[in-house]
This record gives structure tokens, C-alpha cells and sequence, in this order.
């Protein structure tokens, strides 16, 4: 057995344990709500309302932020899309039935995240930019990740590789564009 076949082994195993002890969670109502208010804003509405905001009242570095957000979030898109077909890893839900979440996946395959991924390539280059905004984008990206595990959309692996994922794109093009 191979060294990454191993490792991946454990991974899962983890990932299926986590997904067994959430799946059977019964979370307080304020929870639940969040969780769901957070997978929403993941959605993409919420990073297409703030580049107009951020043109209007950005100042200087309004283009750089905006360009390095939307380069670093259509290429998450392209990159998930990919990814998501070539790793064909079922989602939590379709393997367990969920206690209390019934939200609809967007799609059938699980690794990795997109919204993960969406979340933390917008976040990243306007926090940067922004810094008064870091904290708030971070938490909001890190409550969008968390909520796709909650909700039985994702395991927690897909969602740790969305965030990588969407961090690094989202350095990447606020470096080149900086």
C-alpha cells in the first residue's frame, strides 16, 4: 500500500466519523439557523452585491480589489468544476440521510468545496486591501465553510482543500495585481 493511499485512507476515515457524529446532531435552533443564513450567503448573491459596493466606495485600490476578487473567484469556479468531476467523491448526504438539514446539493460530487472556495478567494484579496474588513470577510468565509460540513454538503476534507484552494488563488491574484 502506498504512502498516499494510506494517508488517504485516514482522511477518510476521519471525514466519515465526522459526517456519522453531525449527521445525528440535534444543534440549537440559533445554530441551525446561521448555518443555513451562511450556506445562503455562499451562494454567490453576496460576492456579486459586494463588487458593486466596493467600486462605489473602495477608493484607490476599488479596480485592484474588485479584478483581484472576481480573477480569483471565476477561476475557483473553473478549478471546482474540474475537480469535482474528476475526483467523482459523493457527498455526505447522498451516503447518510441528515437529521434536521434538507437543502438540496447543487451538484453531485462532494471534493472540494466551491463554496469554500468562493468564500476565501473573495475574502482574501479585500481583507487585504481592506483591512477594517479582514475579521468580517474571514469569519463570513470561515462560517460559509463550516455551514457545507453542518449541512451535509461537504466533508471536512473537501472543505479544509476549498479554503486552501481559495486562499491561495486569492493571494495569487492580488500579488499579480499588486
Amino acid at each position: 500500500m502506498t504512502l498516499a493511499r494510506m494517508m488517504w485512507g485516514f482522511v477518510e476515515a476521519h471525514d466519515y466519523r465526522l459526517m456519522r457524529h453531525i449527521h445525528r446532531w440535534q444543534p440549537p435552533r440559533w445554530f441551525r439557523i446561521w448555518m443555513i443564513a451562511a450556506t445562503r450567503c455562499g451562494d454567490g448573491w453576496l460576492w456579486y452585491a459586494l463588487a458593486p459596493l466596493v467600486l462605489l466606495f473602495g477608493g484607490e485600490a476599488r479596480y485592484v480589489a474588485v479584478t483581484a476578487a472576481g480573477l480569483a473567484a471565476l477561476t475557483g469556479v473553473g478549478l471546482f468544476l474540474v475537480l469535482k468531476r474528476a475526483s467523482g467523491r459523493k457527498r455526505p448526504c447522498a451516503l447518510e440521510p441528515h437529521c434536521w438539514a434538507r437543502l438540496l446539493p447543487p451538484d453531485q460530487f462532494s471534493f472540494p468545496s466551491g463554496h469554500s472556495i468562493t468564500a476565501f478567494a473573495v475574502a482574501v484579496p479585500l481583507g487585504c486591501l481592506y483591512p477594517a474588513l479582514l475579521l468580517p470577510l474571514l469569519f463570513l468565509a470561515a462560517s460559509v465553510a463550516a455551514s457545507r460540513i453542518v449541512l451535509g454538503m461537504h466533508f471536512l476534507s473537501d472543505v479544509v482543500a476549498g479554503c486552501g484552494i481559495g486562499v491561495t488563488l486569492g493571494y495569487t491574484f492580488l500579488s499579480l495585481l499588486t
